[in-house]
Parts: structure tokens; C-alpha cells; sequence
């Protein structure tokens, strides 16, 4: 049976997954935090990835290749748009993932990677720019899940970006760039094109931490959504 991994970029995102499934630190494949555990006779691999688009596309990578996944969870925290409706401690669910940052400044504004004309990725005959697509069958798998638990969750397109948006007028910018995406991350299109470019399902659930607006971290609670999303995996984890 092959493993599910489960990656986040820092170890308070996964950690609550490590204890209450004991797993057991992996020391001999030469990568900072990878833990090995099961969810019945499913094997599970946990890792973290570092912050931001480099680390996360490197260590997915190589955990790809190395343990050969039937799936990839893609979990933390994120920042929610206010236009999305959601408040702290709800979770999110991607449908897809945007690379925010890559494209070109032009005189009437900035443009996606179509403009450029070379796509992110191209495979079997279909090219991606800026968006990459998760799993449709495993993400309704986790939205059924999720009314089952009368969980608060979204499901809609994430964006990614180098930058976090740290005032109410840049989160409007990027809503409106991209057509009111539901949250920001900076790891979660690079973990999905690794995937999509290895052929291994993907799965991203993240928990609000903060809305995007002018930065006050005294409003922001990272350890009550990181909790709700790990809280969400275990259960997911228990039925796959």
C-alpha cells in the first residue's frame, strides 16, 4: 500500500499530527523533519518543507521520489480575504492554486504567465500557467467529510504568493487580479505543480489564521487554525 505524505512548511503546522499519531522521526534520508507513522494499515509520512515556493517545490520533490505517495496533503495556516466570508479558525479547501508573483509588469499592468506565453508546466497535451489544479475526487472525498462533521469549511481557488499581503488595499489588488480567490499561502502552488508534474493526487486543507487586512498580529491566531486543520486531517486520514 503506498503512503499518503502529509507537508507543511513548519513543524507547529504538523505537529499535533505527530503526537496523536506517534510517529516515530526518520533520520537516515537526510531531511531535517520527516516522521513515519500509520492510519490503520495505511502507511503516513509526515514533513516539513520550509517557508515559501523554493523549499516547498525542493522537498516535495525529493519526498516524491524518495517514498512514492499515492497522495500529497498540502496543510497549515493561511490568510483569508474578507471577501471570502471566512473568519479565524475556519477551514479552506483548494480546488486549485495560483502562482500570484510570476508574469510580467507591463505599461497598462501587470499580466499572468499567458501573456508571456510560456506555461508553468506542460504535460499530456495541456499547458498551465498560473493555475494548477488539485484533485477533484479527493477534494470532494474531503468536503464530504466536512458537512458530515458540520465542519466550517470553503472550498475554492487558493493563491500563493512571495509576498504576504500585509494591508487591506494589496489583499483588494490580488482579489481582484484573480477573481476573489478564498485565502494566500506561500507554499501551496509549488507543492501542487510538483505533484501534478509526479502524476500523485493533491489535497490542500488550511486553516484561517488571519484575515488579509492592515497587519496586527494581536488579531491573527495561528495555533487555534493549525490545530482545526490537523484536527480535520486526522479524521480525513482515518477514513481514506
Amino acid at each position: 500500500m503506498k503512503p499518503i505524505l502529509v507537508i507543511a512548511s513548519v513543524v507547529q503546522e504538523v505537529s499535533l499530527l505527530i503526537r496523536n499519531m506517534s510517529c516515530e522521526r526518520v533520520t537516515d534520508r537526510g531531511f531535517p523533519e520527516v516522521y513515519t507513522c500509520r492510519a490503520g494499515q495505511r502507511p503516513i509520512v509526515i514533513a516539513t518543507s520550509g517557508i515559501g515556493k523554493a523549499n516547498a517545490a525542493s522537498i516535495t520533490a525529493s519526498l516524491i521520489m524518495q517514498w512514492q505517495p499515492e497522495l500529497v496533503i498540502n496543510t497549515g495556516c493561511a490568510g483569508a480575504y474578507p471577501e471570502a466570508g471566512l473568519k479565524i479558525g475556519d477551514l479552506a479547501l483548494a480546488v486549485s492554486e495560483i502562482f500570484g508573483d510570476e508574469g510580467v509588469m507591463t505599461p497598462s499592468g501587470w499580466q499572468g504567465l499567458e501573456h508571456i506565453g510560456i506555461p508553468m508546466l506542460e504535460i499530456k497535451g495541456e499547458r498551465y500557467f498560473n493555475e494548477i489544479p488539485l484533485s477533484f475526487s479527493v477534494a470532494e472525498k474531503a468536503g464530504q467529510l466536512a458537512v458530515a462533521l458540520d465542519l466550517p469549511l470553503r472550498r475554492g481557488r487558493f493563491l500563493t504568493v512571495s509576498t504576504c499581503s500585509g494591508t487591506e488595499q494589496r489583499g483588494r489588488e490580488l482579489c481582484d487580479r484573480y477573481s476573489a480567490p478564498l485565502c494566500e499561502n506561500m507554499e501551496g502552488a509549488a507543492v501542487a505543480l510538483v505533484a501534478l508534474q509526479h502524476g500523485v493526487d493533491c489535497l490542500e486543507v488550511r486553516g484561517v489564521s488571519n484575515l488579509v487586512e492592515d497587519r496586527d498580529l494581536s488579531r491573527w491566531d495561528i495555533p487555534f487554525a493549525v490545530e482545526q486543520s490537523q484536527r480535520f486531517i486526522l479524521k480525513f486520514l482515518e477514513g481514506y
